[in-house]
């Protein structure tokens, strides 16, 4: 296989939820492999920052703030890059919330919220860029999933859910659109170690048990979800749509592994 199917020059990529975390490794790998990237998150000091280090790897980008939970910013979002970069190529759907906490006795109101972050942000945002896609005959959507699409973890189904709908929703996607040159899939992430987790992974006995569930033996870093984000994004993968592309370690692999 030719090296330039996995180059996204001259590519624009839009990377929401793409300052932090997965997020923010997504971006600056889709720069790196020559795409000029919009990475948009709410808090714009992270904008800016993110925005920076994507201009020192020698590509465009902007400093768009957006809330997957306003559609209104998430069309200005597409639309001020479009004014400025001349159109958007690749959509990253990477903003995400999760609380743990029982089920029996879980807000109704923070259901709602993680529902309408983590599945209707993702709808949302693939129906304002989509349709910009679908009037250019191109595009290259890719939504996280997670772990938490296939398996349980405990006390967290509200984010269980909905990441088993952003699947669902990936597929449906990927049958109405492909056909018109636009591709879907999704990433699922196994355990990766990030600011946000690195207490819970290193001091708690659920980190003990989901480092024992992973065959590698530890968790990844951050930038090892870049490669499945950079195919999915290239021309490699110009026949492959409606898949969750997992990165886990062999988390979902494992039975017993001792």
């Amino acid at each position: 296989m030719s090296a330039s199917l996995l180059s996204l020059e001259g590519k624009v990529a839009v990377v929401v939820g793409g300052t932090s975390g997965i997020g923010r490794a997504i971006s600056l790998g889709l720069a790196e492999a020559g795409a000029d990237v919009v990475a948009s998150a709410r808090r714009q000091e992270q904008v800016e920052t993110t925005a920076a280090e994507i201009e020192a790897l020698g590509r465009r980008s902007l400093r768009l703030p957006s809330d997957v939970a306003d559609r209104t910013s998430l069309q200005k979002l597409m639309d001020q890059t479009i004014a400025e970069l001349g159109k958007v190529d690749i959509l990253v759907n990477s903003a995400g919330k999760i609380k743990r906490a029982p089920t029996l006795t879980f807000d109704e109101t923070e259901w709602t919220d993680i529902l309408d972050t983590n599945l209707t942000g993702t709808l949302r945002a693939c129906q304002i860029f989509g349709a910009h896609m679908l009037d250019r005959g191109y595009g290259r959507i890719i939504n996280i999933a997670s772990l938490n699409t296939f398996v349980a973890l405990s006390q967290v189904a509200a984010y269980a859910a909905s990441k088993a709908a952003v699947a669902s929703l990936t597929r449906s996607l990927a049958v109405e659109w492909s056909q018109k040159g636009v591709l879907v899939n999704a990433i699922a992430p196994g355990v990766f170690r990030t600011a946000l987790n690195s207490d819970l992974l290193d001091n708690t006995p659920r980190g003990k048990e989901l480092l024992m569930r992973t065959p590698m033996g530890r968790f990844g870093r951050t930038e090892e979800v870049v490669g499945a984000a950079v195919y999915l994004a290239s021309d490699a993968a110009s026949f492959v749509t409606g898949q969750v592309l997992v990165v886990d370690g062999g988390f979902l692999a494992s039975g017993v592994n001792q």
